[in-house]
């Protein structure tokens, strides 16, 4: 059992994202250690992705790079997430064995596989136009359901929508692009590479081993949620950390090796600030994303990005790209606590580098 103190723990979790200095050189390097990366289209300031690479490799990485690597096939995006294609194989596993193996399927489950059964034609209605004329928009699908979908309200009759996940979720169609703002799909085998799929719970195992890899420290066991589970089972070592109840695993990897800080700027929807229980666990960090809530009740912004200064996370800018001024608008720094002026010089450099790479001008 390791026994860490927070500042340890901090700087394992720091490492693990890439955040130490001195920055990674090479976009598909970065992209294969993260494992993934959230295709969120919110552009405050950049899309989340691109914002993600950009605090990894500076200005130094061009702004089309990324959409470059998915036009070649290096990365595919799978239900909102950047993936390396080579990885896709261990997600096709789980497609493969959807709604999940024998034994270990869940009643909401089964409630979707019985959902999809009712309505057999329009899910292959929806295939055979992908068939003959894909890739197509959602909206060219068609909607030949006999029972709609019913959810809590937020779904209800979306059934084109929800088909569609499903149909993800199952391995038979893809995301393949975008036309415009509009996102394409297409038969999952003519967009997945085809190679080989390994067995389901050797597949999972290895995508525990490298999301504690991208992590660093994680939960054994967390609350579930959907596409990306934010626990790794088994994988790494145990530990606990000062001042945290519970267990943790560490990959021991990080535990050997000297930390050099640096001060980056982040995405709201970064992963070392996605997980928020783990967040303030380990940074003790206040900060909620407020873009869903209205601008009255606001304290921090739209989409403001948290401030990570060595192991700490200290504040957050509240930013925003006005392309059509020109510029990259700053309209509040929140600083938590005093701010030595090595903080400050830090924000000020990572403000005009991300200006520089907006192609933006920084007002004085």
């Amino acid at each position: 059992m390791h026994e860490l103190s927070r500042r340890a723990a901090r700087r394992i979790a720091v490492r693990a994202q890439l955040l130490s200095a001195p920055r990674p050189t090479e976009l598909l390097d970065v992209v294969r250690h993260l494992t993934l990366l959230q295709a969120d289209p919110t552009k405050a300031v950049a899309p989340s992705a691109e914002l993600v690479v950009w605090t990894r490799l500076g200005s130094a990485v061009g702004r089309q790079e990324l959409a470059a690597a998915v036009r070649r096939g290096e990365l595919v995006e799978v239900k909102g997430f950047l993936r390396p294609a080579e990885d896709v194989a261990l997600l096709r596993a789980e497609m493969a064995a959807w709604p999940g193996p024998p034994g270990r399927v869940p009643d909401w489950r089964r409630a979707q596989q019985d959902w999809i059964a009712d309505n057999t034609e329009c899910h292959r209605d929806i295939l055979r136009a992908l068939y003959d004329d894909g890739p197509l928009p959602t909206r060219e699908l068609p909607d030949t359901t006999l029972v709609p979908w019913e959810s809590s309200g937020w779904n209800n009759d979306r059934n084109v929508r929800m088909l569609l996940e499903l149909t993800i979720s199952r391995g038979e169609v893809a995301a393949a692009g975008w036309d415009g703002a509009e996102k394409l799909w297409d038969l999952a085998e003519r967009v997945y590479p085809d190679v080989p799929v390994p067995d389901y719970d050797d597949a999972l195992a290895i995508r525990a081993e490298r999301r504690l890899r991208a992590l660093g420290l994680a939960r054994a066991r967390a609350q579930e949620r959907p596409v990306e589970p934010g626990d790794v089972g088994g994988a790494g070592e145990p530990a606990t950390v000062e001042g945290v109840r519970g267990a943790w695993r560490v990959d021991p990897t990080y535990l050997e090796g000297s930390f050099r800080g640096r001060t980056a700027l982040l995405s709201p929807l970064d992963q070392l600030v996605f997980d928020r229980k783990r967040m303030a666990e380990l940074f003790e960090f206040d900060y909620q994303l407020e873009m869903y809530k209205p601008k009255a009740k606001r304290r921090f912004g739209y989409w403001a990005l948290p401030i990570l200064h060595g192991d700490q996370l200290v504040g957050k800018v509240d930013a925003t790209a006005d392309r059509a001024a020109g510029v990259l608008r700053v309209d509040a720094v929140h600083e938590d606590g005093d701010w030595p002026a090595a903080i400050r010089t830090g924000v000020d450099r990572e403000l005009r580098d991300l200006a520089r790479w907006l192609d933006l001008d920084l007002p004085e």
